[in-house]
């Protein structure tokens, strides 16, 4: 189903480009923030639920459609996640939160800031969940080797 989503907005996107009604360089910019999206999808999908044996992409925990990212400037781009815990009541929300923040600063090759979220209305304690997520990672904006 994600492929043939991506075919289609590539062949609407195309569409439109030919049709003079999207300038080619937003087009171009729109590729690429998909193409960085993908790159920080494919990090992230195999990270393992702290309590299940399954990979956070098996449990629908983090999907393609959870992933955006923006151009802040030359090479450095905002990151936004906003992931979906298996259970409403999950205790390990902010562990999840924790684990995607440590994997995508280790693994990815270009300069970014990141903005973790709960999916809306998927956490019961999602505004207590959310403001733990934020304060960890305002924490390592203080790390100048970050």
């Amino acid at each position: 189903m994600e492929i043939v989503t991506s075919v289609l907005s590539l062949t609407v996107t195309k569409v439109l480009q030919f049709s003079g009604l999207v300038d080619a360089r937003n087009v171009l910019k729109t590729e690429k923030m998909e193409e960085k999206a993908l790159e920080v999808y494919d990090v992230i999908r195999s990270i393992r639920d702290p309590e299940k044996p399954n990979t956070l992409e098996e449990l629908d925990v983090v999907t393609e459609k959870c992933v955006e990212v923006q151009e802040l400037g030359d090479d450095e781009y905002l990151i936004i996640i906003k992931f979906s815990p298996t259970v409403p009541h999950c205790s390990l929300a902010t562990l999840i939160g924790l684990c995607l923040q440590v994997k995508l600063q280790r693994c990815l090759p270009f300069k970014h800031k990141l903005e973790i979220y709960i999916s809306e209305g998927t956490h019961s304690t999602e505004e207590d969940s959310k403001s733990v997520l934020l304060l960890v990672f305002d924490l390592s904006d203080l790390n100048p080797s970050l």
